[in-house]
């Protein structure tokens, strides 16, 4: 059985569907329909469009934290 690349739970959303055209920056689907209650009939994921959130920064320690 095929492994999923990001698991079974992806949320729906316009960014990251096949079926989406970005015309000047916006989100226009090729479906012509909108998400009602968080679901899309025709949601279709594309790994392609996801992009990876930023990792957080480090934080800055001192040489007194690791001061016995």
């Amino acid at each position: 059985m095929k492994k999923k690349l990001f698991g079974k739970n992806i949320s729906c959303a316009c960014e990251y569907c096949s079926h989406n055209t970005n015309h000047s920056g916006g989100i226009h689907c090729e479906k012509k329909k909108t998400i009602k209650k968080g679901k899309c009939r025709f949601f279709s994921y594309d790994p392609i469009r996801r992009v990876p959130h930023a990792t957080p920064a480090l934080p800055q320690y001192k040489p007194e934290d690791f001061a016995l």
